[in-house]
């Protein structure tokens, strides 16, 4: 049986999966308290019957230029993984501690790490380059990278099949709206853009994250608070937290209906993002077949949904849809050839 583990920082999801891709077993807990994170890991995986286990795929969110497809955990290309975690510092460090610890408990299983990355590996030069100096470039791998990949593949394709359509003759945007959020352009198959860049900060409005900002907003606060409270404060901080104080959408959505002023606006400010977006990627795409929202916020709330698409007058002969991912199966598709 095949054993996915998709680790975020609240979160520990796991899906156990038989040979045809039937789930056989889940669960899905919330982690509030972050130190106690790797006992909790411990206490889910301890759920499940070890001795059937031949297979784990792992989500990990980070690969950089290193990593772009699924790829076999080994103790060497482990140790370099574990390098990436200031790149994602709110996914990866979760994402390898869940390797270290299914590494002790399901020892000598085979194991692997599908990447969030991965989809957009062949974005266009013009679409992934930074304008900056070839030589800080080269030396520090600057480019867009994308993320949340494995659920903006996963709910495009799962939406040609519901059109009953060609994946790779439609114009799509879908958008991946929960904790993160981030937006993709897919034309006949292929990435042609999308928000997040280098790292999971840039883009559209978050929960935590600014997404989109001036650069030089960024060097006043390093220059004020120094490089390691500024991480804080950009990932942890920002976002419709940093406007209203809430980093929960249900929480925003009861403070709204309560009169909030401050969380009204930091919902409009979030919707005022993703109009942006569309109406880009639909110029980019020249025009667009369907427009899929998932993700907890995506496909969790029809309110938010109308708002991001009311006066969109662009939308007019597009398909709007709302589809469930499913992270863990997509992951589980991709590595159970490798079984």
């Amino acid at each position: 049986m095949i054993l996915v583990l998709n680790c975020g920082s609240q979160s520990i999801k796991w899906k156990v999966f038989d040979n045809n891709l039937k789930v056989v077993s889940e669960d899905n807990r919330a982690v509030l308290v972050q130190g106690d994170f790797q006992k909790i890991l411990e206490e889910e995986l301890g759920k499940i019957d070890r001795t059937k286990i031949n297979l784990i795929g792992h989500r990990v969110v980070h690969g950089k230029d290193i990593f772009v497809e699924p790829t076999k955990i080994t103790i060497e290309n482990l140790a370099e993984l574990e390098k990436l975690n200031y790149l994602a510092p709110l996914h990866n460090p979760f994402n390898v501690l869940g390797i270290k610890v299914c590494k002790n408990i399901f020892a000598g299983v085979t194991q692997f790490a599908v990447f969030d990355t991965e989809f957009f590996k062949d974005l266009s030069k013009q679409a992934y380059t930074y304008a900056l100096p070839e030589a800080i470039v080269k030396e520090l791998g600057f480019r867009r990278y994308g993320f949340h990949g494995i659920s903006h593949e996963y709910v495009a394709r799962k939406a040609s099949e519901i059109v009953k359509k060609s994946f790779n003759k439609l114009k799509i945007i879908t958008c991946h709206l929960g904790g993160g959020a981030s937006i993709t352009a897919i034309k006949n198959g292929k990435v042609v853009d999308t928000s997040m860049g280098f790292t999971p900060m840039q883009g559209l409005v978050m929960m935590t994250r600014a997404g989109d900002m001036d650069v030089g907003v960024v060097l006043e606060i390093v220059k004020k608070f120094g490089l390691e409270r500024a991480q804080d404060i950009l990932n942890k901080e920002s976002g419709i937290k940093g406007i209203c104080g809430e980093g929960e959408m249900l929480k925003v959505l009861d403070k709204i209906k309560s009169g909030d002023a401050k969380a009204k606006m930091a919902l409009d400010v979030f919707v005022y993002s993703m109009q942006k977006y569309i109406g880009g990627y639909y110029a980019i795409l020249g025009g667009c077949d369907l427009l899929v929202f998932t993700g907890a916020i995506g496909f969790g709330s029809k309110k938010i949904r109308d708002m991001i698409c009311k006066n969109l007058s662009i939308l007019n002969k597009t398909k709007i849809m709302a589809i469930e991912d499913n992270e863990e199966l997509a992951i589980a598709g991709k590595i159970i050839k490798f079984k």
